[in-house]
């Protein structure tokens, strides 16, 4: 419940400051003392949008603050949740500053809006003329009675198994989609893998064809050159090995006359043996070149193959295009096998529905359970509060599966005898619609375990026992919950726990709202004030009197 408000530099709000008890509060004053501006600051730290126009002193900034006693309401999830500080009484702060930026803190700790609004559902229950348009909407007619109905176990069932089925009808969709633009290309796919997929290629393919078309080019030349040296170092007579060989003997010898020659020995025997090798392996190349203008030809058309796959891919190697051969390999093995995971996805995307039906199905039924003693109850307090012809009742269809289940509601409402029940918007007048929302809100108010509930003029339009019963109720729902009423009827003012007064101050440059609490003998002419208007006479005094004492 709210323990404490304080309102700061907010519209016509210098400093305000209330203290609330646990039951029921009455706030009055007269029309445009500032009542409705403290429900908008209430609203600030509920969530709603800041407008720096709101601000008192446009150079300080606006600060509005709750303390809430929140021990009792389960919230210490949501906290861990949202990764915030747990304390059985939590501060909401918003701050608007003159330069228009706004922030909202819970226990001191910054946090988005989002989370303020989420939070402030389980705080606090505002009605206004919002609360009309709510009224008519379907799916705050859906939360109504799963709330009645206690149906909060179904519509989670149901929750998770339409998220199941939203997954499921995602991955048939997207593999779909990715199957028609894959059968698209198919035929082009299929051509470039088979343009690869002939030439059998393989990695190192191309350097190792580029240096045999080097050498098949020039096999002549090499050849003829190889011969040359092998003469100049073979030659009986004059090749280099048989020179080298008598020069290796001298060496040999010289080594005997002094032990400092011997390293020329090694040294001379190491050139003599890389020659020798030389010459074998030019030898052993000689064999190898050949003069095949066949196989040259061979190898530059495939060479000319590769490079002209390299240039239509815009690739740069064989490793590439091999690369892209799997690639396309995989796309086609992809179209082979789509139709099969199709089906597959398909098979579950309809069993997510069927068990999504089924699940619409048990909320669905466990709704239409509701809708006669939700109708029946509401009717019983709308004759207490006066409209003894009221008929409530609710047209239902069945839809296709939303996030809020399979049905389609619609509250259908008439005051009067005769008149067949239509939709609110189009029956219920001013008054009428105050006291259908005060009576849905006496049904709801332990159901949806609301700590706080603020009544904005709930009473315009009734009067005598009508506001009576009505401020009955309030007391009824005040045992359990806090209840904050502003009123314009002496009736419902006197029967409130604590009693409010707004009023404007004038008595400086420029008007201020304020607010007292009212003690016994201030409260009594309050009430006859509003009996009898700003001079009351004594009548109206003891009339005061008597609607404080009952």
């Amino acid at each position: 419940m709210l323990k404490t408000l304080s309102i700061a530099n907010y519209a016509l709000i210098q400093s305000l400051e209330m203290e609330p008890c646990a039951s029921l509060n009455m706030i009055t004053g007269e029309t445009g003392a500032g009542k409705s501006i403290m429900l908008g600051a209430v609203g600030l730290l509920l969530g709603n949008r800041a407008d720096t126009k709101a601000l008192f002193d446009e150079e300080k900034k606006c600060i509005v603050e709750g303390v809430f006693d929140i021990k009792n309401y389960h919230l210490k999830g949501f906290f861990e949740e949202e990764d915030l500080d747990f304390e059985e009484v939590c501060i909401i702060r918003r701050e608007i500053s003159p330069n228009g930026k706004s922030r909202a803190f819970i226990n001191d700790s910054p946090v988005r809006l989002e989370i303020l609004k989420e939070l402030g559902k389980s705080l606090m229950d505002v009605h206004s003329q919002h609360d009309t348009l709510q009224l008519g909407e379907g799916e705050y007619q859906l939360d109504l009675i799963d709330a009645f109905t206690k149906s909060q176990s179904e519509l989670n069932a149901y929750s998770s198994a339409f998220q199941d089925y939203q997954k499921a009808k995602k991955s048939y969709e997207k593999l779909a989609e990715q199957a028609l633009d894959l059968k698209k290309e198919a035929d082009f796919n299929q051509f470039q893998l088979q343009e690869l997929s002939s030439l059998s290629l393989k990695e190192g393919e191309q350097e190792e064809l580029e240096s045999d078309q080097e050498i098949l080019e020039n096999a002549e030349e090499i050849k003829s050159k190889i011969q040359e040296i092998l003469v100049q170092l073979q030659d009986e007579q004059f090749g280099g090995l048989n020179i080298l060989g008598q020069a290796n003997t001298g060496i040999q010898q010289l080594g005997r006359f002094a032990h400092k020659y011997e390293s020329f020995k090694e040294r001379f025997q190491s050139v003599l043996i890389e020659l020798k090798d030389i010459a074998e392996s030019l030898e052993d190349e000689d064999s190898k070149v050949e003069v095949d203008f066949e196989k040259l030809e061979t190898t530059r058309e495939r060479l000319s193959k590769i490079y002209q796959l390299q240039q239509k891919h815009g690739l740069e190697s064989v490793e590439d295009l091999m690369a892209l051969e799997k690639e396309l390999a995989e796309k086609a093995f992809q179209i082979e096998n789509l139709d099969e995971q199709l089906e597959d996805l398909k098979i579950e995307m309809n069993t997510a529905y069927k068990a999504l039906i089924e699940k619409g199905e048990l909320l669905s039924k466990k709704r239409k359970a509701g809708f006669q003693a939700f109708s029946k109850e509401l009717i019983s307090l709308l004759v207490q509060l006066g409209m003894e012809n009221a008929q409530v009742e609710f047209s239902h269809q069945t839809i296709s599966p939303s996030k809020r289940g399979i049905d389609q509601l619609d509250l259908l409402f008439s005051a009067n005898k005769g008149v067949k029940p239509q939709a609110l918007k189009q029956v219920a007048s001013g008054g009428e619609f105050s006291r259908l929302i005060f009576a849905i809100k006496y049904i709801m108010a332990d159901k949806m375990a609301l700590p706080t509930l603020i009544f904005d003029e709930i009473d315009t339009g009734v009067s005598g026992e009508v506001a009576l019963q009505m401020v009955r109720m309030m007391q009824e729902i005040a045992k359990n919950h806090q209840v904050i009423c502003i009123s314009h009827l002496p009736q419902v003012a006197a029967k409130g726990d604590q009693h409010y007064f707004v009023y404007k101050d004038n008595s400086t440059e420029r008007t201020i709202s304020k607010i007292r609490l009212l003690e016994s003998n201030d409260r009594i002419t309050e009430i006859a004030k509003m009996i009898a208007g700003s001079n009351p006479s004594e009548s109206a005094y003891e009339s005061a009197r008597e609607l404080l004492k009952n």
